[in-house]
């Protein structure tokens, strides 16, 4: 299992020697050149590297797409968060387990022989479309500056109740159906401690979101099975065995003896047939109490296509418990992301072994692929965006009077003088 961390590291190991990416070391070692004192001293990376980032991390559980960033590119990364996703996992059901998937530790084992295909087909219909989802307690979302996760590892509850979150699954369906037995997905071993599953427990009573089935530390039903199992092996070995010869038997053997002396031998006559008839009856006693055939939990691999935001390790857990079982995610595998498929346009990550004369090519043309579709976006966004508003101008001052007319103030006095006359004339009337 590989970090999405360790994957950047890998790259970097590979490009910084690489002759692909030795221009653009080139370039940046000139520009840093040209910087000043200050500047430099500000750096906290001294050394140039090939700057390389990744879109959207990988649970170390699993496989497929992972977009890298290269260069400038990181900085289109965050786009590829808010894109689409194509998930195929496998559910395990009968165990749950702190983490939801394989690598967690067991809180609870419950039933699953009642689940069938038809069953985990109907209970899928409630998860397609947009619905509220409990994230998984060992996750990366943060609680008070805090993941979750360590709280988690802790044994401790987090500060707060966690939030559903608003997530859509535009299509959902079962993939393959595998009965118990007819495949190798095994479920942990390793179980939780009283105090991890407190947490657990009351995380999924105040949701309600609790598996079927008892915690582990009651006694499972495979250890029941083995006690039984142990009891029935007891019986037949009491049926098997002779019974001793009574008291009273033993004493008329002995007066015999004692009274004739020694007789003949008699000679044993024992036919094919009795002893044929011998063996099939121990045979039939074995067969009578042979260890019945233990069934495993079945398992089912399905696809989905999800947006943002979305946990397929808490599907896993809901659908357990829609069965009225508990479920883990065994698989999950990444097949696309945003234009991004697996087998399409995407690195294998064997080709990094095999060296740069197989992934060169390869990251070249990605990389040209990339230039080409970001400058036709920016061509196709310059098209849509309208022309830029003309700033307002300051009023033009009023143009001044044209010579013989009378500006507004003298206008103004003289109406003023007019109507002191005016009122003079009435005064004396």
């Amino acid at each position: 299992m590989i970090s999405s961390a360790q994957v950047v590291r890998d790259l970097q190991q590979k490009f910084q020697p690489s002759e692909l990416f030795a221009p653009w070391l080139a370039s940046a070692k000139m520009q840093r050149g040209r910087e000043n004192h200050n500047q430099r001293q500000r750096r906290k990376q001294k050394e140039i590297k090939v700057k390389i980032g990744h879109g959207g991390t990988l649970d170390p559980l699993a496989t497929g797409v992972l977009i890298m960033g290269v260069g400038s590119g990181t900085k289109s990364l965050q786009d590829f968060l808010l894109c689409t996703k194509t998930y195929e996992a496998v559910v395990l059901f009968g165990t749950g387990t702190d983490s939801y998937d394989r690598v967690g530790k067991v809180l609870k084992r419950a039933p699953y022989e009642h689940i069938t295909q038809q069953m985990v087909e109907d209970a899928l219909e409630k998860f397609r479309g947009k619905f509220m989802q409990l994230p998984p307690l060992f996750s990366a979302l943060k609680m008070n500056g805090k993941p979750l996760y360590e709280y988690a590892r802790e044994g401790k509850m987090p500060p707060r109740e966690i939030e559903r979150r608003n997530v859509e699954c535009l299509d959902l369906q079962i993939v393959e159906w595998m009965e118990g037995g007819t495949h190798e997905h095994v479920a942990p071993s390793e179980d939780a401690t009283p105090a991890e599953i407190n947490v657990a427990n009351r995380l999924w009573q105040q949701e309600g979101a609790e598996p079927a089935g008892a915690y582990v530390k009651d006694t499972s039903p495979l250890e029941d099975f083995e006690n039984k199992k142990r009891k029935l092996s007891d019986s037949a070995d009491d049926l098997v065995k002779e019974r001793p010869a009574s008291k009273r038997k033993m004493e008329e053997n002995e007066e015999a003896t004692m009274s004739g002396g020694l007789g003949a031998p008699e000679e044993t006559k024992m036919t094919v047939g009795s002893v044929e008839n011998e063996a099939v009856s121990e045979s039939a006693v074995e067969d009578s109490f042979t260890t019945p055939t233990v069934k495993g939990p079945p398992a089912a691999r399905i696809r989905m296509t999800v947006t943002s935001g979305f946990y397929v390790r808490s599907l896993c857990h809901d659908l357990g418990v829609a069965v009225g079982s508990a479920a883990l995610m065994a698989e999950l595998e990444r097949t696309r992301q945003g234009d991004f498929e697996v087998g399409k346009n995407a690195l294998e990550y064997d080709d990094l072994v095999k060296g740069e004369d197989v992934w060169g090519p390869k990251i070249s043309t990605f990389l040209d692929d990339w230039y080409e579709k970001e400058k036709l976006v920016q061509e196709q966004f310059k098209k849509r965006s309208p022309s830029p508003p003309v700033k307002n101008q300051k009023p033009s001052p009023p143009s001044p009077p044209k010579s013989g007319s009378p500006t507004p103030k003298v206008v103004k006095q003289e109406q003023d003088a007019k109507d002191a006359k005016e009122e003079l004339k009435a005064e004396s009337v």
